[in-house]
């Protein structure tokens, strides 16, 4: 299954699929098997860079799709 990323309304980035997440060196994290992680993006989870719920209430982000523009060569 290819990787693919879905931003929730209101919540993480779930990632689905073949995929590695890596640190700012390069170490790879242990995910123990899973084909399916929420990455956080509100900044208040205490288990970073995964979701752990504490965005509820605290987090507003209706999620739609939009084309971004051309890139400045």
């Amino acid at each position: 299954m290819a990787t693919k990323i879905t931003v929730l309304s209101n919540g993480s980035l779930r990632v689905e699929g073949e995929f590695e997440i890596v640190d700012a060196q390069g170490k790879t994290y242990g995910l123990a098997g899973r084909e399916r992680v929420s990455i956080c993006r509100c900044g208040l989870s205490k288990n970073k860079p995964f979701c752990d719920g504490s965005h509820k209430g605290h987090f507003e982000h209706n999620a739609e799709a939009f084309d971004l523009p051309a890139p400045k060569v």
